[in-house]
C-alpha cells in the first residue's frame, strides 16, 4: 500500500482495539503488502491507529497461522492462509496482477454499473455479487470506502462525495478491456 493510500484510506476511519479488528488489519496488511519483520508490522499497525506489542503481535501471528515465505527475489516475508478453499499462504499480487484481475473479473461478470453521488450500484449474474464485491476490496484500485453484496446486486461507496461516477466508469472500463 502506497504511503498516499495509507494516508487517504485511514482518513476518518476509527479501528476498535479489539483482538477481531486487529486480526483483520493483521490480514489486509500482510495480503497487501511485503511485510519482512514482526516490527515492521507493528509500526504499521501503529501507522493505522492500533497499538500492539511484541507478545500479542507474534500471538496474533500463530493464532492466524501466518508464516514465512521466499518471494520470487528471494526476500522472506509473512504470509496468511487464504480465506476459503485454497488455504496455502502466498505472496501480495503486486498491482498489475491486482488490476489483471480486476479486468478479467468485470468483463465476465459485470452487467451493468450506475452512479449516484458517491454510490455505485453494480449488477452481476446471480450469485455472483458477493465474489465480485470481495475482488474489489482486495483490488484497493479506485479510493473505494466499501462495498456491500447481495446476490447479484453490489453497491460500491467512494470516498469522494461525488467519485461514484469516476468509479462506475472505471469498472465499465476494466469489462469493455480497456487499459
Amino acid at each position: 500500500m502506497t504511503e498516499a493510500h495509507r494516508d487517504s484510506g485511514q482518513a476518518g476511519q476509527a479501528v476498535p482495539q479489539t483482538r477481531t479488528a486487529r486480526h483483520r488489519r493483521i490480514v489486509d496488511i500482510l495480503n497487501r503488502q511485503a511485510v519482512r519483520s514482526q516490527s515492521q508490522l507493528a509500526k504499521l499497525l501503529a501507522d493505522d491507529g492500533l497499538s500492539v506489542t511484541q507478545a500479542t503481535l507474534s500471538r496474533d501471528l500463530d493464532e492466524l497461522g501466518a508464516v514465512k515465505i521466499r518471494t520470487n527475489n528471494g526476500e522472506l516475508i509473512y504470509a496468511v492462509p487464504s480465506e476459503g478453499g485454497f488455504r496455502t499462504p502466498q505472496a501480495p499480487l503486486g498491482e498489475s496482477v491486482k488490476e489483471e484481475r480486476m479486468r478479467r473479473l468485470a468483463t465476465e461478470l459485470l452487467i451493468s454499473a450506475e452512479a449516484s453521488a458517491n454510490l455505485v450500484v453494480v449488477r452481476t449474474p446471480p450469485g455472483a455479487a458477493q465474489f465480485f464485491a470481495s475482488a474489489i476490496d482486495q483490488a484497493e484500485g479506485y479510493d473505494i470506502l466499501g462495498t456491500i453484496a447481495g446476490d447479484d446486486t453490489v453497491m460500491l461507496i467512494s470516498r469522494d462525495p461525488s467519485g461514484g461516477q469516476a468509479v462506475a466508469d472505471h469498472l465499465l472500463r476494466l469489462a469493455a478491456g480497456e487499459r
